[in-house]
């Protein structure tokens, strides 16, 4: 563990996001045949949460939903997974929703957002006691989707990063980039420096890198397709992010390549001293892609508040998101024992 990392291992982890439904219909329209939609409590931040929690650590989420019979229902599903909701808010607005195909990923035109209005866009500032919200909190967590929402969010987001910087909470963001989100007028550049300055772990990948923080990437970085030129790229840009944001300790990088039959998925660390790189793993068959780089945030997580070795920290994370890939939820369902077996 870097010495720089102090944690207050007391408290909670607070994850603040949007609660979303995926709603999953087939490739071949077969849900209009049978009448019936699959769908799946999500959204990136409560899937962290919910990971922590079937962990064992004190997981506690703050999203708004509308305040109505609905509502009621996932919060007591969310007490189910034992994630604290004494920080959920209700309000005006609706529940959001986004449609993807069975199978698919974010990243595709199977994605459909139906979110507009929902009760956590309609978020301002100076409507939120971040004393009291932040109370007995040792750490904050986020994702680029938020700021990505809208400008009151992105206002909203900031300032909670500040009054979580100024109680000492150690603070996390996933650099989720989604090209269907963006769409107020401001670009992630104009938004995302202002906010990667307050965090102390930074994740995502170097291509996120590029487009949130303005890190460039190689041009011809997929010409050999090697996992060194990869890993080397993720260093240069680990190495960067750090230089650009003292407060910065950790930058995790994953990498997931699936344009043939076979899934390549590997993972760096990298806390100021030392570059980590975990094993590679390979797979054909793939159950669900959602949640996967989600799982692999809480595994980080998971490591540097157990107070754990980054390799240890990472191989654990590794194995957590490429577990989830086997996954038929947003969420894992993967406990403890089961990744470390799988790490074996």
């Amino acid at each position: 563990m870097s010495a720089a990392f102090k944690i207050n291992r007391s408290g909670k982890i607070l994850s603040f996001g949007e609660l979303l439904l995926r709603i999953t219909p087939d490739a071949n329209g077969e849900w209009l045949n049978n009448n019936q939609l699959p769908f799946y409590v999500g959204g990136a931040e409560l899937n962290v949460a919910t990971a922590l929690a079937l962990w064992g650590l004190q997981s506690q989420y703050f999203t708004v939903l509308p305040d109505n019979g609905l509502s009621v229902q996932i919060v007591k599903y969310l007490q189910q997974q034992k994630i604290d909701t004494r920080s959920v808010s209700f309000g005006a607005g609706r529940l959001g929703l986004y449609y993807l195909t069975k199978g698919q990923d974010l990243k595709h035109d199977a994605l459909i957002y139906d979110r507009a209005g929902s009760a956590f866009s309609l978020l301002k500032t100076g409507t939120i006691d971040w004393d009291k919200m932040l109370q007995d909190v040792s750490w904050f967590h986020f994702s680029a989707i938020c700021p990505a929402i809208n400008q009151q969010v992105a206002d909203v987001c900031s300032e909670a990063l500040q009054a979580a910087s100024k109680k000492g909470i150690t603070i996390s963001v996933d650099l989720n980039y989604r090209s269907k989100l963006w769409q107020y007028g401001k670009t992630p550049l104009e938004i995302m420096p202002g906010l990667a300055k307050y965090c102390d772990l930074i994740m995502g990948n170097v291509w996120a890198a590029e487009t949130m923080l303005g890190i460039a990437v190689e041009p011809n970085i997929h010409e050999s397709g090697q996992k060194s030129t990869y890993l080397k790229e993720a260093l240069k840009t680990s190495e960067r992010i750090m230089q650009l944001y003292p407060k910065c300790k950790a930058v995790a990088n994953t990498f997931r390549f699936d344009a043939s039959a076979n899934i390549d998925y590997y993972t760096t660390l990298y806390t100021g001293g030392k570059f980590y790189s975990s094993k590679q793993y390979e797979t054909k068959q793939v159950t669900d892609k959602v949640g996967s780089g989600d799982c692999f945030m809480a595994g980080i997580i998971y490591g540097f508040f157990n107070n754990s070795d980054p390799v240890e920290t990472l191989e654990f994370a590794t194995a957590a998101a490429f577990e989830q890939l086997f996954v038929k939820s947003d969420a894992t369902d993967k406990t403890v024992m089961d990744i470390k077996k799988a790490m074996k």
